[in-house]
C-alpha cells in the first residue's frame, strides 16, 4: 500500500504504538510528523526512520493542537496519545477522572478539531483515533480510562456520521492489551500491589485475550495503513477491534 505523497501527524509518537505506528505509515511513502511533550523520545525515533519528523505539542492544549496541524498540514491524523492510570473506582476522586478525560478524550477532540477545517477545505482525509478494547466493554479498576475510551468510540462514530458527505472518514482502532512501556507500567502495578510474579501478572492480562498473547503494536500499526489507504474510503464511523478476538 503507498501512501506516497501523503502528510500524517501521529500524537503520542514517541513511543509504544505511536512510535510502530509511524514508522509503519513512514514505510508506506507517507512524510511523518510524530507529536508529543517529550523532545529526547520523538527525537530518537525520528532519527532511526527516515521521513519522520519531530513535533513537541501537547494534545490537552488546544493552541498546541492548532500549532501542530499548522506545521504538519496533515492529511492523515492519528490520535493516538494516552494515558491510563489503575485505581479501585472507590479511591478515585474528580481529578483522577479529569486527568482521564483530558488526555484520553480531549486529546481526540482537539486534534481532530485543528485538523478539520483543513481537510474540510481540502475534501479529503483520515481521522483516526487510537481507542482500546476498554472503549468496547468494562474492565476493573480503569474506570476512568474506560470512560474516556467509550467518549472516544461516541464522538468516532458521531462524527463520522457528520462527515459522511465529505472525503473525510472517521474510525477508531481498539487494540487489546498490546506490548508497549504502558503495559510494562500495568504488570508493575499488579505486581505491585499483588506480590504476583511478572508471569502470573502477565498470565492475569491474556487471560482476556483468546489466542492468550500481549497484541503486537505492528498489529495495530497495521490496521490503521489499512484505514489511511485510498481502498478504506467507505469504512467510516468504525471501532475496529485488534484483540485476538476478545472482543467481537
Amino acid at each position: 500500500m503507498s501512501l506516497d505523497g501523503q502528510r500524517a501527524l501521529v500524537t503520542g509518537g514517541g513511543t509504544g504504538v505511536g512510535a510502530e505506528i509511524a514508522r509503519t505509515l513512514a514505510g508506506a511513502g507517507a512524510e511523518v510528523w510524530i507529536a508529543g511533550r517529550r523532545a529526547g523520545p520523538l527525537e530518537e525515533v525520528a532519527a532511526e526512520t527516515d521521513g519522520i519528523r519531530p513535533l513537541t505539542g501537547d494534545v490537552t492544549d488546544p493552541a498546541s493542537c492548532a500549532a501542530m496541524i499548522a506545521e504538519a498540514r496533515p492529511q492523515l491524523v492519528i490520535a493516538n496519545a494516552g494515558n491510563s492510570v489503575s485505581k479501585p473506582f472507590h479511591r478515585m476522586d474528580a481529578g483522577d477522572l479529569q486527568d482521564m478525560l483530558a488526555v484520553n478524550l480531549f486529546g481526540v477532540f482537539n486534534v481532530f478539531s485543528a485538523a478539520l477545517g483543513p481537510m474540510r477545505a481540502a475534501g479529503t482525509g483520515r481521522l483516526i483515533s487510537i481507542a482500546s478494547t476498554a472503549g468496547l466493554k468494562g474492565y476493573a479498576y480503569v474506570s476512568g480510562y474506560a470512560a474516556a475510551k467509550h467518549a472516544v468510540i461516541g464522538l468516532t462514530r458521531s462524527l463520522a456520521l457528520e462527515l459522511a458527505g465529505t472525503g473525510i472518514t472517521v474510525n477508531a482502532v481498539c487494540p487489546g492489551f498490546t506490548e508497549t512501556p504502558m503495559l510494562e507500567d500495568s504488570l508493575r502495578n499488579i505486581m505491585d500491589k499483588t506480590g504476583r510474579s511478572r508471569e502470573e501478572a502477565k498470565k492475569a492480562l491474556t487471560a482476556t485475550n483468546p489466542q492468550d498473547r500481549f497484541v503486537q503494536p505492528c498489529e495495530v500499526a497495521d490496521a490503521v495503513l489499512w484505514l489511511a489507504g485510498v481502498n478504506a474510503g467507505a469504512v467510516t464511523g468504525q471501532a475496529i477491534s485488534v484483540s485476538g478476538g476478545e472482543v467481537m
